[in-house]
Parts: C-alpha cells; sequence; structure tokens
C-alpha cells in the first residue's frame, strides 16, 4: 500500500530560480534561503521517497482568467516545462505516475470534489522549483502527480475547502494498492503582495502562526475567508492554501524535521518546511 512519509512546504519565488541558474546560493542575500536545504536533501536521501505529489497553482502556463479551474490534477506520462518569462532555464522533464495519477482522480471524483482532469500540463515555477530546490542536479528520482489549486480568480476555493481537498487526496494514496513511498508538497507563499497600494506587504506575525499551526493547529487558517486571506497575507499571500492541502493529506499527528523563515526574497516572505507523519 501507498504511504505518505513527509510533507514538504516551501516557496516558490521565481527569482530562487534565477538565482540557482547564476550560482547564488552562496550570496548573502540568497544564502540564509538556500541553507534551509541541505537537511531536506540529507532527509531525502534516507527516506527515498517513490512519487511526488505536488500541490502549486498555476501562474498562467496552463490557465488564465479566460480558463481557470478550481481544481486540476495531471494525468500525464511526463511534465515539461517552458520558459515563462522569468530568466529561469527549462528543466529536463518530470515523469509522471500515471497510475497514482488516474487513482486519486477517480477517487477525489467519488468524494465530490470535480477535478479538471490534464492529460497534458505544462508545469512552471510553482512546480519546478520545489523540485530543483531538492534534487540540485536535477535528475528527478521519483515520478509526479501535478494538483493545481486556483489562487488566481476570485472567489478562490476556501481554506477549508482546500484542507478537506488534502483530506481526500490522503485517504486516496493510503488506498492506492501498489507499495510507494509519497512526499506530498505543498508550493506557494508565504504573505506577500506584487501591486496596489499593499506592494511588498509581508505580515510576519501572521506566518509564523500560521506555520506553527501546521504543527499543532492544522485547520487553525481554515477559519478565514479568501478575502481575510489576503487581508492577512497579501493577495499572492493565499498560495498558503497549498499548505493547507498538502498539510490534510496526514490525518494525524506529524514532527518537524526541519524549518526555515526568511524575509524577505523578492518582497516575499520565504519559509520552508519538511514535516514527517508521527
Amino acid at each position: 500500500m501507498a504511504k505518505i512519509v513527509g510533507i514538504l512546504n516551501t516557496s516558490h519565488v521565481p527569482a530562487i530560480g534565477k538565482a540557482i541558474h547564476q550560482n547564488l546560493q552562496q550570496d548573502p542575500y540568497w544564502k540564509p534561503f538556500f541553507d534551509g536545504f541541505p537537511p531536506i536533501r540529507a532527509w531525502l536521501d534516507r527516506v527515498k521517497p517513490d512519487i511526488v505529489v505536488s500541490c502549486f497553482n498555476d501562474h498562467g502556463l496552463n490557465f488564465f482568467l479566460d480558463k481557470q479551474p478550481t481544481f486540476a490534477i495531471g494525468a500525464a506520462p511526463e511534465y515539461r516545462s517552458e520558459d515563462e518569462g522569468w530568466g529561469i532555464p527549462t528543466m529536463p522533464s518530470f515523469p509522471g505516475a500515471e497510475d497514482l495519477s488516474w487513482h486519486i482522480r477517480d477517487r477525489l471524483i467519488r468524494d465530490d470534489f470535480d477535478m479538471v482532469t490534464c492529460q497534458e500540463m505544462l508545469v512552471d515555477h510553482a512546480f519546478t522549483l520545489p523540485m530543483a530546490l531538492m534534487w540540485p542536479e536535477q535528475k528527478w528520482p521519483v515520478k509526479s502527480v501535478p494538483i493545481c489549486v486556483n489562487t488566481v480568480l476570485f472567489p478562490l476555493p476556501s481554506a477549508r475547502r482546500c484542507y478537506k481537498l488534502g483530506e481526500a487526496i490522503g485517504r486516496a494514496i493510503a488506498a492506492f494498492p501498489e507499495d510507494a513511498k509519497v512526499l506530498v508538497i505543498g508550493s506557494g507563499g508565504l504573505s506577500h503582495q506584487l501591486e496596489g497600494e499593499r506592494a511588498g506587504f509581508i505580515n510576519k506575525e501572521f506566518d509564523l502562526k500560521f506555520m506553527d499551526s501546521m504543527v499543532n493547529d492544522p485547520q487553525w487558517a481554515t477559519q478565514f475567508s479568501d478575502i481575510d486571506l489576503v487581508e492577512q497575507c497579501g493577495n499572492e499571500g493565499v498560495e498558503l492554501l497549498s499548505w493547507l492541502i498538502a498539510r490534510g493529506t496526514v490525518a494525524g499527528a506529524v514532527k518537524v524535521v526541519h524549518s526555515n523563515f526568511h524575509i524577505p526574497i523578492s518582497n516575499t516572505a520565504a519559509a520552508t518546511m519538511l514535516l514527517e507523519p508521527v
């Protein structure tokens, strides 16, 4: 049977990809962020997951304002990245875990989540950067299941709905009949706003409370509406919905393997948390 071995929540600022390309990991501006990943890579070397289920938000590579599903799941043999205009080189294609994708998709629909199924899907920095941070050599030892959540077109799916989606994904993974070690990724956030009167907005107090809730009160953020979340963490900070989906996949307690929080990276509160089921 498949088993979730960990949850990795992390930021996906496009500038991270450019810093990787320019080998700026030891630059004083970037070092506090990149220093958060050697412990995670040591954990990966020890645990050796087989499959990554990545929860993230698309930035227009697949979906835009004219076509924006609330939730979408990839069910393709591979996933390619393309030039997004941020100066991030494209990466080697990511092999898909098709059998698990279809299994999760079927279970979610039967759990009343109306998923858009994508047998072709491009993946942007929200998917590729966590992968490159975990495996810098960009030789992927895992297969992937990408799950997109709308954080662009309001109304957004509620935090409560996203957490329930995570719970359903967790049940689906547990019911997958093949032996597989699964790492769930929540990609995005934390607080930031890129435009308008509050451009540059960061709410450190909220971010740290949210990170603590991932361990001690995982449904804490489900009290907030989508508009409440914008007020608390900025228009783009709503990407934390992916963290909630990822956390919801584990029903029981978790422990922190490693945690890192750094302000700012490109006007963003950059955070990383690796959690392990207890």
